[in-house]
């Protein structure tokens, strides 16, 4: 089955490539596809929120199967008016850079003390539709991890906040964990469960 992942963040892309290998799936990227989707408006306030505003927005154009993923970042024991949420990229209006989002987000740490953090994922997956699946949780959402001020060397473009992350068991940067950096953005293994069990449901449905 060929699914249209609904981002334009290339590392995006690979890392749930990765995550779906095993599965009978061709997963495109948006701009592979050479149509303009129409910006969603993510007014969610929640991520399952937001993936099922793009997903259903990039349904109506394509009309194929296509998901979308949305996350929000979320510190434990933090202020409720600091909370990142949905808005990890965009701070009082102003969608962020790479670099500003390691400048901001090192600038809060100086500000609380380290910080235990933790990604918190949604997803949306329109087959047709009679058949939408959605998921949030644990299972396809990252670990916690340690936020630090002071930045890695290493980048990876879409990812600047794994350049401050630490474990939390070893004290240590992430990225000097991994031997590759596709470690690191790889989506979480639920994602694999998920669209397994959707696939089967669709594969039932047919028959």
């Amino acid at each position: 089955m060929r699914i249209i992942y609904g981002t334009g963040n290339p590392a995006k892309l690979t890392g749930m490539k990765k995550a779906l290998e095993g599965l009978d799936l061709e997963l495109v990227g948006v701009q592979e596809t050479g149509i303009i989707l129409p910006k969603a408006r993510e007014t969610g306030n929640t991520p399952l929120e937001n993936a099922r505003i793009k997903a259903h927005a990039y349904y109506e154009v394509l009309k194929c199967p296509v998901f979308s993923c949305d996350t929000g970042l979320y510190f434990l024991n933090f202020p409720d008016e600091w909370q990142p949420g949905v808005h990890v990229r965009r701070i009082s209006g102003k969608y962020m850079t790479d670099q500003e989002m390691i400048e901001y987000y090192a600038g809060l740490v100086k500000k609380f003390g380290r910080l235990v953090a933790q990604y918190r994922n949604s997803v949306c997956f329109i087959y047709d539709e009679n058949h939408i699946y959605e998921k949030e949780g644990e299972d396809i959402s990252h670990k916690p991890f340690i936020l630090t001020d002071v930045p890695h060397v290493k980048r990876v473009k879409g990812y600047p906040i794994d350049s401050l992350s630490l474990d939390p068991e070893t004290g240590q940067y992430i990225y000097d964990m991994v031997t590759d950096e596709s470690e690191v953005t790889e989506a979480p293994k639920g994602f694999y469960q998920f669209f397994r069990r959707a696939l089967e449901d669709i594969n039932r449905s047919q028959q």
